[in-house]
């Protein structure tokens, strides 16, 4: 079985659910949040090294890169937390990278939102075998979306679609959600689609079977949580932090004292 106990009231399984949000009633913006602070000037920083690229599709590929790189994956829980936060330490988790990618989208004039999905917590035990009581029954996912061309692509799909794999290799390979390759690294090598994307279900580019519930989109991650609460209650994710905060992804997950649950996408 997985814990319930460490999840957030708003979380869990069972609350009644707000009305989900239609793609189309969800505009997105280039605003600042406090999550989101592209005012920042580590933010401001990161912006300006993409801003000479031919198109704004190019300019979100090589921050992601820049992310990638500078910024190391942990398995950190608290999805809340500021962009320039996660710059000036230089670790992070999927979700709190991404985040940083969005800010960066936002400062150079690109439009985001996100939608919001719960994720079985059971994609999660490939990197926790031996925590698996502790994995939440459910995550928490923000997945962003960029508004580029006049059309909103997501995160899976910047560097290719899942039909259309930005190499042939990673068709085969796909996400397993497990070793030293994060959610975030992964939407660069191979095409990754929470839904049905034409082909045969559970292929590679397909996680639709992961999803629990959809929640809609929103038109940033700081609406989304304040919604939904995050994935660990207040006083796992306090536990948790010091611990997980620093534990890089892919390294073996012996620590007794580890309680998963980032709302990441990779748990990272």
């Amino acid at each position: 079985m997985t814990s319930r106990l460490l999840m957030s009231y708003g979380a869990r399984p069972g609350r009644a659910a707000a009305p989900v949000r239609e793609p189309a009633h969800v505009a997105g913006s280039t605003r600042a949040t406090a999550i989101l602070d592209h005012d920042d000037p580590l933010v401001r920083a990161l912006a300006s090294r993409v801003l000479g690229e031919a198109t704004p599709r190019e300019a979100l590929r090589s921050a992601h890169r820049i992310i990638a790189r500078d910024v190391r994956p942990v398995y950190s829980v608290e999805d809340r937390r500021r962009v320039s936060r996660t710059l000036w330490l230089g670790r992070g988790s999927c979700s709190q990278r991404m985040a940083a990618l969005e800010a960066v989208a936002r400062a150079v004039r690109v439009r985001t939102r996100v939608r919001g999905l719960l994720v079985d917590g059971t994609f999660w035990y490939p990197r926790f075998p031996r925590l698996k009581p502790l994995v939440p029954e459910q995550v928490l996912l923000a997945w962003p979306e960029f508004r580029l061309s006049g059309a909103w692509v997501p995160i899976g799909e910047l560097f290719g679609t899942p039909a259309t794999p930005t190499t042939t290799a990673s068709a085969t390979t796909g996400f397993a959600n497990q070793g030293g390759e994060t959610l975030f690294e992964a939407v660069a090598r191979t095409g990754v689609r929470w839904d049905t994307c034409g082909a045969a279900r559970g292929t590679a580019c397909d996680l639709s079977a992961r999803i629990v519930a959809d929640l809609g989109h929103f038109d940033d991650r700081d609406a989304l949580f304040a919604r939904h609460g995050q994935t660990l209650c207040w006083t796992a994710r306090t536990l948790a932090e010091p611990v997980l905060g620093r534990w890089s992804a892919g390294a073996t997950t012996s620590a007794a004292t580890a309680v998963p649950g980032s709302s990441d996408g990779t748990a990272d």
